[in-house]
């Protein structure tokens, strides 16, 4: 028995080195594993209140008066703004697809005019908002191109351009707007779909909220926002809404709303509260009549009178384009 497992040994070790000197080994194996960046890390300021137990704010009117748009031919209408240098002027657009264009209303739905930029496009422009900028004194109109539905885009780009004064002209208006900014904003955690853009009137800070389900995350450029190369968009708050459509700041920077086509959140902020730190306190639930069948847009009264929605139409056949107005109590 000793003997056989020497030799068994023996036969072994010869196979062995046999193998290893044969030209049929394998050659030993490369890694070819692509290096995979390191994911950046983004936090969100998280929310301690529970969305479904939120009081309702009384400071509005339940039932909106609503009017029609003279215009038929504005089909997807994503957002309204309303104008700080002419009163009861409204600026309200289409969205991805359309001409880059701004038009004009008001809360009858008027035709008063339209804008267009002339030097730019719209690939997916989704909220307009009007506000401070670079020059002091002069009150901008922002149009967000934030829409990004497949999440595909590496920059978003907001719009910004000086109001038109339209005091002595000719309604409606018709101006080729030349002279903007083109400001290109980047997320630090990769491409985000959004319909959201609010300008703070007392920092000149830009607030986009992504439309994601059941969460909506708050990001912020602050001034000066670059014109000349990207700038990074910061996170702020992570709220638990539901694919938000539009967005807005109270022109005295007090007050905040934040809508999707079900539901509107609304913040008024203590004296001396920043929009940065009011985002993450608790909101009020603001009426809404439910009376648009894709509503997208919502922008404050300039005179702090109330606030204004209107809706998209196009897939609603026998719908009209309307403007709605709560009034404040």
């Amino acid at each position: 028995m000793k003997y056989t497992a020497i030799g068994l040994l023996s036969f072994v070790c010869l196979a062995v080195l046999s193998c290893s000197k044969s030209g049929n080994t394998n050659p030993a194996k490369t890694d070819t594993t692509a290096t995979v960046p390191p994911v950046a890390v983004v936090s969100f300021q998280p929310t301690n209140y529970n969305p479904s137990t939120l009081d309702s704010t009384g400071l509005f009117n339940n039932i909106p008066v609503v009017n029609n748009l003279a215009r038929t031919d504005l089909l997807e209408i994503s957002g309204v703004a309303a104008s700080r240098i002419n009163a009861g002027i409204l600026y309200i657009h289409n969205d991805s697809g359309n001409s880059a264009q701004v038009y004009l209303t008001d809360a009858a739905g008027a035709d008063k005019g339209t804008l267009s930029l002339i030097t730019v496009g719209n690939r997916d422009w989704e909220d307009i908002a009007v506000g401070p900028g670079p020059v002091a004194g002069i009150s901008y109109v922002y149009v967000a191109d934030i829409g990004d539905n497949d999440s595909k885009y590496s920059s978003v780009f907001i719009y910004r351009f000086p109001e038109p004064n339209l005091t002595g002209k000719t309604l409606p208006y018709v101006a080729n707007i030349t002279a903007l900014d083109a400001i290109e904003l980047k997320y630090p955690d990769g491409a985000r779909n959004a319909e959201t853009l609010m300008v703070d009137p007392l920092t000149k800070d830009l607030y986009i909220a992504s439309k994601e389900s059941n969460i909506s995350k708050i990001y912020v450029a602050r001034y000066p926002q670059n014109t000349t190369s990207a700038t990074g968009l910061s996170p702020v708050v992570q709220l638990y809404f539901n694919k938000a459509t539009g967005g807005d700041i109270s022109p005295d920077g007090t007050e905040i709303l934040l809508r999707s086509n079900q539901l509107f959140w609304y913040w008024k902020l203590p004296a001396g509260t920043s929009i940065f730190t009011g985002l993450t306190t608790q909101p009020q639930i603001a009426p809404y009549a439910n009376n648009e069948p894709q509503g997208e847009g919502v922008g404050f009264a300039a005179d702090g009178s109330g606030y204004y929605t209107d809706t998209e139409i196009k897939g609603y056949p026998g719908k009209l384009a309307t403007i709605s107005f709560y009034k404040r109590k």
